[in-house]
């Protein structure tokens, strides 16, 4: 229920209140001291007495939810962030009550996901550094010789760290915004053909796929975008290297570009050829150690949860969009880069 001087919208508005009915009840009381036998000092004591009763009843009110905040800001100090504060005003102090349960909400969410990504890294470098241990252990042990494949195996795992620390550096300038864009005109065909020429480098340095085929497709030829080249490559690069991931053996992955709706704008899919992501985790594998599921079972790729996370916040510093796409037959990622309408080259 609403507490008394609810009905104005103000709190200066309820003092103003408060000192015409003081005032009032004083004038009564005067008056009917003239019309009675009553002395004007009894009636001076009256009216004193009325009036400190209706501003401690107005004061009480007003203190409320002010003592309410300070104790649930005192909680939140201490890391109690369930805290909130019941809003039954319509004036400035509920105003205040609203946007304090909305801070608390905020912090309270920043809170958790600072655990999660605490537990998320822990867990992730858990496993190739455990692998790393376990290898050098059985060499140091005489276990296993350190031949060439047992160096590998170990070379895999560090490789697998440092690309998991490499993205969240990467992460971590992108939600800082410390990482400058530097957006220029360039053609679009030799750009991600010198992009896709690198994936299929690192293919052939000992990824876990060597078998995937990579396609590209741009229309028309002399296709021309305005954006930041180092950030989009960032882009697309974890977008190849997450559909490899996820193609059947023998598969392709197909890199499409087509002009966006603005000059220098650009649309960019890529499609594989896997299950695919289900509609209700399209937006979950874009947040930090996200993973989709395959009939209810993370799939260990030896992949961070980190790639879409970074492609997102690079496709974010632009303007752009990016999102799954429907496609009858695997996954397609597709991103929209506004360009530059005032670019003329």
């Amino acid at each position: 229920m609403l507490r008394p001087f609810d009905p104005m919208r103000s709190v200066k508005a309820a003092l103003g209140w408060l000192v015409i009915i003081s005032v009032g009840i004083t004038t009564l009381l005067i008056l009917m001291a003239y019309r009675s036998d009553i002395e004007l000092q009894v009636i001076a004591m009256i009216a004193i007495i009325a009036s400190l009763l209706v501003t401690q009843f107005v004061a009480h009110s007003l203190a409320t939810p002010v003592l309410e905040m300070t104790s649930a800001a005192r909680a939140m100090a201490r890391g109690d962030y369930d805290r909130r504060v019941h809003v039954a005003r319509r004036d400035e102090l509920g105003d205040l009550g609203h946007a304090f349960n909305r801070m608390a909400a905020d912090l309270q969410a920043a809170d958790r996901q600072r655990r999660e990504l605490i537990a998320n890294v822990s867990h992730e470098l858990r496993t190739p550094i455990a692998g790393l241990r376990a290898v050098l252990e059985n060499v140091v042990d005489g276990v296993s010789d350190a031949d060439p494949d047992t160096m590998a195996t170990a070379l895999r795992q560090t490789e697998r760290l440092g690309r998991l620390v490499a993205q969240l550096l990467d992460l971590s300038r992108l939600e800082d915004g410390v990482v400058p864009l530097q957006p220029r005109g360039f053609q679009v065909e030799p750009y991600l053909a010198a992009v896709l020429n690198d994936a299929t480098v690192a293919l052939k340095r000992g990824h876990a796929r060597t078998d995937v085929k990579l396609r590209l497709d741009v229309v028309p030829g002399s296709l021309r975008a305005h954006a930041d080249p180092e950030r989009l490559d960032q882009v697309v690069t974890n977008l190849v290297d997450n559909a490899v991931k996820h193609s059947p053996r023998n598969g392709q992955v197909t890199v499409r570009a087509r002009p966006g709706g603005t000059y220098g704008g650009l649309v960019i899919e890529v499609q594989d050829e896997g299950p695919g992501i289900p509609p209700e985790q399209r937006e979950l594998v874009f947040e930090r150690f996200g993973r989709g599921t395959i009939d209810g079972v993370t799939p260990r790729d030896g992949g961070t949860g980190l790639g879409l996370a970074i492609a997102r916040w690079a496709v974010d510093l632009h303007g752009g969009t990016i999102g799954v796409a429907e496609s009858r037959r695997g996954c397609r990622i597709r991103l929209t880069l506004p360009g530059n309408a005032k670019a003329n080259n």
